[in-house]
């Protein structure tokens, strides 16, 4: 365990009480649609898009009988479009075929799913199950990981790895969130708000 890595989830946890996933939804079927359709996409943008395409697919077996370019339709703004209108009707197929249609709670089923790799899977077990089996690595999660020194790595498989040896499982789930919302808030990339960082006095890639 790392006493810094505790420290920055203390703080942060502090600072941002109302930390949790900016994906709006309902259910696991919505979160995991939500999250493969978030792949370099903003949340605000995937959050614009998913209202028109639950109204037309509520469930996992309504998506599953989509045909593609209804689908490609729906989700063109978030980019990559006919990619993800394949991977989350091949998902729902796959959840029809294999899991009743219910999002499967478990990281090896949900690494079966097509457009599901382990950051999306964090995110369905967190948020969906309250299941602390990895740590959500997105670009955020990357980039502060780095700049506050909890790791030296630069593939996402060892930055989560290094992050769930410095931390306990209870902090698993928070930490990505946390992270996630200082990014956006205060750590940004290029000029990141040293100054209003409540872990400017220990952070060694401050810049001011």
């Amino acid at each position: 365990m790392s006493e810094w890595a505790k420290t920055v989830v203390r703080r942060l946890r502090g600072e941002y009480p109302e930390a949790r996933c900016a994906l709006t939804h309902k259910n696991p079927y919505e979160l995991i649609v939500s999250t493969i359709l978030s792949a370099q996409c903003t949340d605000e943008m995937v959050n614009k898009v998913t209202p028109a395409l639950f109204r037309k697919y509520p469930t996992a077996e309504d998506l599953a009988k989509a045909r593609l370019p209804s689908v490609e339709k729906l989700v063109r703004s978030t980019g990559f479009f006919r990619n993800k209108a394949r991977n989350i009707t091949g998902m729902a197929k796959k959840l029809v075929a294999d899991f009743r249609g219910k999002v499967p709670q478990t990281m090896e089923e949900l690494l079966t799913l097509p457009g599901v790799a382990r950051k999306t899977a964090n995110v369905v077990l967190g948020v969906a199950f309250g299941k602390a089996e990895g740590v959500v690595v997105d670009t955020h999660v990357h980039r502060l990981s780095r700049r506050l020194g909890l790791t030296e790595k630069d593939d996402p498989g060892r930055i989560e790895k290094d992050l769930m040896e410095a931390l306990p499982r209870s902090d698993w789930i928070d930490v990505g969130h946390l992270l996630i919302w200082h990014g956006r808030r205060v750590c940004a990339a290029r000029k990141p708000r040293c100054d209003a960082c409540v872990l400017n006095d220990r952070c060694p890639g401050r810049t001011g």
